[in-house]
């Protein structure tokens, strides 16, 4: 039996800046707390990354935003409702890519976004032309008649982002799409996700490749064991958790020592004072932390 969520008496804002946005969001399975009271808010227009090592809560947050599960307490807005009291005016804003590609093998590539746009009762006569251009949207409209099982990996995985979007959602919601891709695959699928934003849709994404998020993503939270360690822009999060630039300067004699840096006029700003301070400094060396060092820091269990 599902579990009746003790929903808070404050419900998360829903302003029109913000299309996702969670308060006190908590899912437990017995006495196993897989998501501790989670507060997110993702900006509309944005590329918003979770990242965090497997069992962290990623696909458990994004269950209950699809409307897949039901939060033990707490609340949350998608598209200005709430998962569990409008699920199915929630399905019609959003689209849901799960990390299992769940394409249907035995339909041609046509008939496979035929199905799903019937499911979501989008007229017959439209049909044509929006598979049309979903399929030269993800660069598959010369794999129309093909059938689902003779696709690659990277075209079943374009293939279930159009399914996603056969129903024209706000909001695309993507747990690890870049999963098992070569990296031509993953290049290609990046510069998609990177036009679909420039056409206003908001991509809430989890991946592993940490790179390809650091560079893409506007804004980024970290969870780890259900909990929120840190949100914000990339930047934001390094300097946040420790990371971030830094400068390791070594000095003539051999001594060194490290500064923070978070830019270039720092930088620059650092370097001069040491030189009016009579420094001898030999070596000046920028110093940056990406997501991956924080990644391998998280899964250590180094960030409380």
């Amino acid at each position: 039996m599902l579990e009746t969520p003790e929903l808070f008496a404050d419900p998360p804002p829903s302003a029109p800046d913000l299309i996702v946005s969670t308060r006190g969001l908590t899912k437990r399975y017995g006495d196993l707390t897989a998501l501790h009271p989670l507060d997110l808010d993702i900006p509309r227009g944005s590329i918003f990354g979770i990242i965090g090592p497997n069992g962290a809560g990623k696909s458990t947050t994004f269950g209950i935003l699809a409307t897949l599960l039901r939060p033990t307490a707490g609340s949350a807005q998608v598209c200005g409702t709430s998962p569990v009291d409008d699920p199915k005016k929630v399905r019609r804003r959003m689209g849901y890519m799960p990390d299992v590609m769940g394409v249907y093998e035995r339909l041609r590539v046509d008939e496979y976004l035929e199905f799903h746009a019937a499911a979501y009762k989008v007229p017959r006569n439209e049909w044509s032309e929006l598979i049309e251009g979903l399929l030269e949207l993800v660069d598959l409209d010369v794999k129309r008649s093909s059938m689902v099982d003779d696709l690659s990996r990277g075209m079943k995985q374009r293939l279930s982002l159009a399914r996603a979007m056969v129903h024209d959602p706000d909001l695309l919601i993507l747990d690890e799409p870049a999963s098992g891709l070569d990296p031509r695959a993953r290049i290609e699928f990046r510069e998609l996700l990177l036009q679909l934003q420039s056409m206003g849709k908001t991509i809430l994404i989890s991946s592993h490749i940490l790179a390809e998020l650091q560079q893409m993503c506007s804004d980024i939270a970290v969870i780890e064991a259900g909990t929120l360690l840190a949100s914000g822009s990339p930047s934001a999060i390094l300097e946040q958790l420790g990371g971030g630039r830094q400068v390791q300067v070594r000095f003539v004699g051999g001594e060194t020592a490290t500064y923070p840096a978070a830019d270039e006029s720092e930088q620059a700003a650092l370097l001069r004072r040491l030189i009016t301070e009579g420094q001898d400094v030999a070596e000046f060396t920028v110093v940056s932390q990406d997501l991956e060092d924080l990644f391998l820091r998280i899964t250590e269990g180094i960030v409380q």
